[in-house]
């Protein structure tokens, strides 16, 4: 099979080839490396690479195979990892000059649990500095550009992750979320990213082990393969306090779902708490139109927000306050424009206002699990905005209203992340402008496999109408490399524009 034949079939495909004996994992990871070589330096998803020790490593999977071993989950499949998550003897820069040279030892938990279940990690996907923005631009890669048209943005922070599975280049990848980093990316290109209950994917590296609003997980090509990937990473563990213990095969065998069945909630803006563009607005409500017969009951409603913004400007900052404290004191300069409005936000609170911060987060989430007693989904869009050119840092801007903060437009995103419930990005079909557009789909606390089944459902149905099925980027136009994207330099104290 030809290598452009090979890299287009799903994950779930081409690791039942491999266990047949129809595919070695030496040919896949060939045709990968393939990929990313004639690809990405259009596009500049992929940051650093191990292909020498992918290489070894497929042949050492090829032997596995022919010996009749027992294989794991994602056996022989060429995975990237996000440039935030630890991959011991392969280059991790968190997208931030101080680590431009730094090779970790040892894998994070995840990444061990995905080594472990056979996956051939052989490169990093590029992420905006310490993941904060919805822009995939840093100081030590440059940016990354939108499969469907590299000048624009590919949303963040998973936006290699995104673009390297739209583009292609690898079967699975991993991301991760605290503001709508594993869905805003899969809607701007056309992937699908899922955004889980904290704990379903324990973690050993963050410092606020108590604290859910950060996550690690999966983005896949289709519902079904960011699932196989994400089997591999649940599972408990006494190094993460909020751990689940779940079984890899709750993600492999989904249940069958009727959609008709479902009571599901619309809503285009959480009851006017996000900004939405709009003519965003409009591609909503006409997509709305596309899907809304496939349910059982439909009713136009959201959960209520309260003052979950300014509880998540503190939450949020506390984070960045716990991580990057010895930098900023050392030299403010030394973190990039957003991480450094994070921490200097923080630097106006006190304790008074964290207590407050916490006990309105407490109430947010219980607003959404009230809400869910009794809808079982709640579809919104997924991001607020067709993609922007990735010279914006962020919007500060949308139908006149203007944002004192960088991260202020992504509310219909991180409103979702503070409830603490799971959600899904779903790709449905094109925007006004020809992009990727995409809806999320929210669902009960703690119930994230039967959340992916429903969304599995939605995908199938969705898929029947061109309108409403996922949209592919024209790979026969992203030959010729984009220099811009690998010039870009560290933004100036002050410069958010």
């Amino acid at each position: 099979m030809a290598s452009n034949d090979l890299v287009q079939l799903s994950a779930v495909e081409l690791r039942r080839m491999i266990g047949a004996k129809q595919l070695s994992p030496v040919e896949l990871l060939d045709a990968c490396i393939s990929q990313i070589e004639a690809i990405n330096p259009a596009v500049n998803a992929i940051c650093a690479t191990d292909f020498d020790g992918a290489r070894a490593q497929a042949k050492r999977d090829e032997q596995a195979v022919m010996n009749g071993d027992e294989l794991g989950v994602v056996h022989g499949l060429p995975c990237g990892v996000k440039d935030l998550q630890v991959t011991g003897g392969l280059l991790t820069t968190h997208g931030s000059p101080q680590f431009k040279n730094n090779v970790p030892d040892e894998d994070e938990l995840m990444v061990a649990r995905l080594r472990e279940s056979g996956a051939n990690i052989f490169c990093k996907t590029n992420t905006p500095e310490f993941g904060a923005g919805s822009n995939t631009r840093n100081a030590v890669w440059g940016a990354t550009g939108n499969p469907f048209n590299p000048t624009l943005n590919a949303g963040g922070s998973s936006g290699g992750t995104g673009v390297a599975l739209a583009c292609n280049m690898m079967p699975v990848a991993t991301g991760s979320d605290l503001g709508g980093s594993l869905r805003n990316p899969a809607a701007w290109n056309g992937v699908v990213g899922f955004r889980t209950t904290a704990g379903t994917v324990p973690t050993d590296k963050k410092a606020q082990a108590w604290n859910p609003t950060s996550i690690d997980g999966a983005m896949g090509r289709s519902v079904e393969d960011l699932c196989l990937l994400l089997s591999t990473m649940v599972g408990d563990s006494n190094m993460d306090p909020l751990a689940r213990d779940l079984h890899p095969l709750d993600f492999l065998h989904l249940d069958r779902i009727d959609l008709s069945t479902l009571r599901v909630a619309f809503s285009t803006d959480l009851g006017g708490f996000a900004p939405i563009d709009n003519a965003y607005r409009g591609v909503f409500e006409q997509k709305r139109g596309l899907i809304q017969g496939f349910f059982g009951e439909v009713d136009e409603n959201q959960p209520g927000h309260g003052d979950v913004d300014k509880a998540f400007d503190i939450v949020r900052a506390l984070g960045y306050m716990v991580k990057h404290k010895a930098t900023y004191e050392k030299d403010p300069n030394l973190l990039g424009a957003n991480v450094r409005e994070n921490y200097e936000l923080g630097l106006k609170y006190g304790l008074a206002d964290a207590a407050w911060a916490h006990q309105e987060h407490s109430a947010h989430m219980r607003r959404y699990a009230q809400f869910f007693e009794t809808y079982d989904l709640l579809i919104t869009p997924t991001t607020a905005i067709s993609p922007f050119p990735w010279e914006i840092n962020a919007l500060r801007e949308i139908n006149g209203e203007t944002f004192d903060k960088y991260y202020t437009w992504m509310r219909i995103s991180w409103g979702v992340s503070m409830s603490g419930h799971p959600a899904f990005s779903l790709p449905c079909g094109l925007d006004q402008n020809g992009m990727p557009f995409g809806i999320q789909v929210v669902g009960a606390y703690g119930r994230d496999a039967e959340l992916a089944a429903m969304a599995l459902a939605l995908e199938k149905a969705m898929a029947g109408n061109t309108a409403t099925a996922r949209p592919m980027p024209d790979l026969s136009k992203l030959t010729q490399p984009t220099p811009a994207l690998k010039s870009i330099v560290t933004d100036p104290p002050g410069a958010f524009t």
